[in-house]
């Protein structure tokens, strides 16, 4: 594993650009594309770590399935039926951008440095999974600032889709040889959820003519 901590490394960084694209592209249609990019650089790290742990192989197709092939395409489906403009979020493009980019480089540079705190064992403090574990909780922070903060419904669950592979990037790094990681990685996938959730959200467009989250105050009896 040694010759690839490098290449871990470098494609879990990598989630993190993908995740500030996602969050900031304000057409939802290219947000759906770089999802599915780094739902790519997702499927890689399970294969990666699948050397060590064969069955992590089935995560790797599954993930593939779902998250680079369905996934997209759900979002592009409902995207096409509703609108490719995000609405107008509550923060700024700047003031998004450096409220993220201060989380982002706080979270990581705590948890790079307070390892033994966060995931006290000597597994976790070697490369490339010292990283992995910073980048996964920044990744996790960003998806909930992006549920949180950000007013269009449909940009709401590309900040779902982040928080899970936040998860998921947390959960191959800490267990990478347990046979039972595959197993939960796969009944943990929100496909399903992501596709009620669509199915919500286009209804209410239908009823308001918009996806802002804020005009969820008309369902009120």
């Amino acid at each position: 594993m040694q010759e690839f901590a490098k290449i871990i490394s470098t494609i879990s960084l990598s989630m993190i650009i993908t995740s500030y694209l996602i969050i900031e592209l304000r057409n939802l249609r290219y947000s759906a594309y770089m999802y599915m990019i780094q739902a790519v650089l997702m499927c890689t790290l399970f294969a990666i770590f699948a050397i060590e742990n064969h069955g992590l192989y089935y995560w790797a197709m599954t993930a593939f399935v779902t998250k680079v092939v369905i996934i997209p395409w759900l979002l592009l489906r409902y995207i096409k039926k509703t609108t490719d403009r995000e609405f107008q979020p509550l923060i700024g493009y700047l003031g998004s951008i450096f409220l993220i980019s201060a989380v982002v480089v706080i979270l990581y540079r705590v948890t790079h440095s307070y390892i033994g705190f966060v995931a006290p064992s000597q597994f976790a403090t070697a490369e490339p999974f010292r990283t992995n574990l910073a980048v996964s909780l920044s990744i996790f922070f960003m998806g909930l600032y992006c549920i949180l903060v950000r007013r269009d419904a449909i940009k709401t669950v590309h900040g779902l889709l982040i928080l899970e592979n936040g998860v998921h990037l947390s959960l191959v790094t800490l267990a990478p040889a347990l046979r039972e990681t595959a197993l939960i990685g796969i009944v943990t996938d929100v496909v399903i959820a992501v596709w009620i959730l669509l199915y919500v959200i286009y209804g209410i467009y239908q009823k308001f003519g918009s996806t802002d989250t804020l005009q969820l105050r008309g369902l009120r009896w």
